[in-house]
């Protein structure tokens, strides 16, 4: 399992490195206070939702897939299941 440290940094931006076994992935994400509203996340922590962001990618693809530099919003363009899955997530109705 990967782990996922998500640290903030300039303009709600986060640096994000994941971690599995000896090889390490650095990302960086901007996150907006307009992201977190559009997926229903506004009173969630913004560094709580990257990593769960994150965790929802390496559900999908490895972490050498995911994007160097991306915001937070385009996730959505990619799997458009996320915002649903993103507030199932927060709200505890996983399966």
């Amino acid at each position: 399992m990967s782990e996922i440290l998500a640290m903030a940094a300039e303009d709600g931006a986060f640096d994000v490195t994941v971690t599995d076994g000896a090889s390490k992935s650095e990302h960086e994400v901007k996150v907006t206070p307009s992201d977190l509203a559009q997926l229903g996340l506004d009173d969630q922590d913004p560094r709580a939702v990257v990593e769960e962001s994150f965790r929802f990618l390496l559900e999908r693809e490895p972490k050498e897939a995911i994007l160097a530099s991306f915001e937070l919003a385009r996730i959505g363009d990619f799997f458009p299941e996320y915002p649903a899955e993103m507030k199932k997530r927060f709200r505890g109705e996983l399966d």
